[in-house]
């Protein structure tokens, strides 16, 4: 059957049905960027057997952490977070994680290096390199052992430095943590390949099509609750060496003549 043969009244309809089709809302950018970063989480969860998410309390993990939850709702998400606890974040950050588990029913796993924090290492102490070293990039390698996690979800993001630009979405490391990036696989369309060697494991990053301004349009969109640092607000604060820094407790020792401001 054709239009030609249908009746005049039957032709305008399937007309006036296409024309009504053809004006539908197509996904929109930040649609098509949250479907792609959905069928990555679908995908860990699907091919690893204990597959953890970074959580650092920022913006961006913020985002993960709303579409983790999204990707498997209405059920309670199979992947839990854990956030490396340098001893050093801001206790509104502390706060904001520690309301985690009962906001949303999420296990979140926190973790701090026993040989950094026994020898109590600090940025003020020993530098922020050794305190970086330490306490973040250590504590991470002994966190995946820890719990044998063999796929850790980040929040790295392409646009971000020229060293995650060329990262894959889903990035091999070596029994030792390593990434080589001459050995990574080709990633074609969303087809990933996910087999791993005895003691290899995977770190995956939903958000690596995102822009910054895409993060910010998204939680203005979602309404995604972040840590209320990001705002501005009175607070304490010293200037030291041009910049602005804030006095959140005793970890920062003043300096003579130092008397902390509000500002905001």
């Amino acid at each position: 059957m054709t239009i030609s043969t249908l009746e005049p009244a039957a032709t305008r309809d399937i007309l006036r049905a296409h024309r009504t089709a053809s004006i539908k809302p197509m996904l929109t950018h930040l649609d098509r960027l949250e479907a792609e970063s959905i069928h990555i989480f679908r995908e860990v969860a699907a091919e690893f057997s204990n597959p953890v998410m970074l959580y650092s309390v920022g913006k961006d993990s913020s985002v993960l952490l709303h579409l983790l939850r999204k990707a498997f709702y209405p059920a309670r998400p199979p992947i839990p977070l854990l956030h490396i606890d340098t001893t050093w974040k801001f206790r509104e950050m502390i706060a904001f994680r520690d309301s985690l588990p009962e906001r949303f029913g999420i296990d979140v796993r926190v973790y701090t290096n026993p040989q950094g924090l026994a020898q109590g290492i600090s940025p003020v102490t020993h530098g922020a390199s050794v305190h970086t070293d330490v306490m973040k990039t250590q504590a991470l390698r002994q966190a995946l052992d820890h719990y044998r996690f063999d796929a850790a979800i980040g929040g790295a993001r392409r646009d971000e430095e020229k060293s995650r630009a060329k990262e894959r979405v889903f990035s091999f490391r070596s029994a030792e943590h390593r990434w080589d990036p001459k050995n990574q696989r080709p990633e074609l369309w969303n087809v990933y390949n996910t087999r791993v060697h005895r003691g290899e494991s995977v770190r995956a990053f939903p958000l690596s099509n995102w822009t910054e301004l895409d993060i910010w349009l998204y939680i203005f969109r979602e309404q995604i609750p972040v840590v209320p640092l990001y705002f501005a607000a009175p607070r304490p604060v010293v200037e030291r060496d041009g910049a602005l820094i804030m006095v959140d407790d005793h970890r920062l020792p003043l300096k003579a003549g130092e008397v902390p401001e509000l500002r905001s």
